[in-house]
């Protein structure tokens, strides 16, 4: 099985199953002698991790992180940075039934089609479990571009048809994690909670949008043609389960707007220079301007229902698939710290391509 590691310089590998015996990383390119900070590790962790609130699933995951190789005496030695985390709360018969079955909108089918022999255990490699290990990588990452003064903070922006109102210049980022949904505008949020525990009564799920904002990224960011720095987060956002949909800056709405209204003017105040307006999202050309880099996230409803569904089985009879076990009701408030982990391994991966772009004299 291939693609299980993205970066360039900055290469992340994630390996485990949803019910196996542990999860983990391996990083490789990380530089030497970057303090690393365990409890923000463990921090971002906490904010993935299962059973953290009413509605999220209920699995009881501690996912406390266990570094292994790359870390001596609370630096990176610039080897390889190995860490694990074990899976203890797996509840395997819960998926029993679907053994010889293809759920709606799951992997089942692509899987037992490509690769003739799958793990059916809660979905095996394609379960969302593997994104935990992701957050150990996105959270070193972080703790890299902080030496550089870039800061990533996402935000849960939209559940259902419920939206916020506040634009991404107007969010207070210190109010995102005083709700369990993770949206701080206050009254949205409550809205939010309330759609998801009407949904989840009705064994049913529902989408959303996780919104990021990139600050303090230095001009220049990106190679151009193929590896544009947008082309990469959206492979990264992408890569992400359950995501559907990817864009920055001004996005789809942009074709609403003519040329004359969409371009940033640049001006210089105090020697700096910004743009006036952000529909570039903070990148233009591929490479980014200085501006704060900015983009949205779509999620998909969770395909596991608790409410009777008709399918196929190996055999392609028709049958009645049924969702058991614990399962979230809607994602985004999990997947905001994911979404940080993947932006965090784009631009820490960028950044050390960076320093090769040109000589200084």
């Amino acid at each position: 099985m291939s693609g299980n590691t993205f970066g360039s310089l900055f290469r992340v590998t994630t390996f485990g199953e949803s019910h196996g015996e542990m999860i983990g990383v391996v990083i490789d390119g990380c530089p030497a002698g970057l303090e690393i900070d365990t409890a923000l590790i463990q921090k971002d962790l906490d904010r993935r991790k299962p059973g953290q609130s009413k509605i999220t699933t209920q699995r009881k995951e501690s996912d406390e992180v266990q570094i292994v190789s790359g870390v001596f005496e609370g630096k990176t030695t610039g080897m390889p940075i190995a860490a694990l985390i074990q899976n203890e709360d797996q509840r395997s018969k819960d998926y029993a039934h679907i053994a010889g079955q293809f759920r709606p909108s799951h992997a089942d089918y692509t899987y037992d089609q490509k690769y003739g022999h799958r793990d059916y255990r809660g979905g095996g490699r394609s379960s969302a479990r593997e994104t935990a290990a992701r957050v150990i990588a996105g959270a070193i990452a972080k703790q890299l571009l902080a030496k550089s003064g870039i800061k990533i903070q996402a935000y849960v922006s939209k559940v259902g048809t419920i939206e916020m109102t506040q634009t991404m210049s107007e969010v207070d980022f210190t109010l995102v994690e005083s709700t369990m949904i993770r949206c701080p505008e206050l009254t949205t949020a409550k809205k939010m909670i309330e759609l998801i525990e009407a949904v989840k009564s009705k064994g049913d799920t529902v989408g959303g949008v996780v919104s990021c904002v990139v600050s303090g990224c230095p001009v220049g960011l990106g190679e151009p043609v193929f590896d544009k720095l947008h082309a990469d987060l959206g492979k990264a956002m992408l890569s992400i389960n359950a995501v559907k949909g990817f864009e920055y800056g001004s996005g789809f709405s942009g074709v609403e707007l003519n040329g004359s209204e969409h371009n940033d003017l640049f001006e210089e105040q105090n020697g700096v220079v910004t743009t006036k307006t952000n529909h570039s999202g903070g990148i233009q050309g591929g490479i980014s301007n200085g501006m704060n880099i900015e983009f949205r996230v779509a999620f998909k409803p969770v395909a596991t229902l608790m409410k009777p569904q008709e399918s196929i089985d190996k055999n392609g009879q028709t049958v009645t698939v049924e969702g058991k076990g614990r399962h979230d009701p809607c994602v985004v408030p999990r997947a905001v710290p994911i979404v940080e982990a993947m932006a965090a391994i784009t631009l820490a991966d960028h950044l050390l391509r960076n320093r090769s772009a040109r000589i200084d004299e």
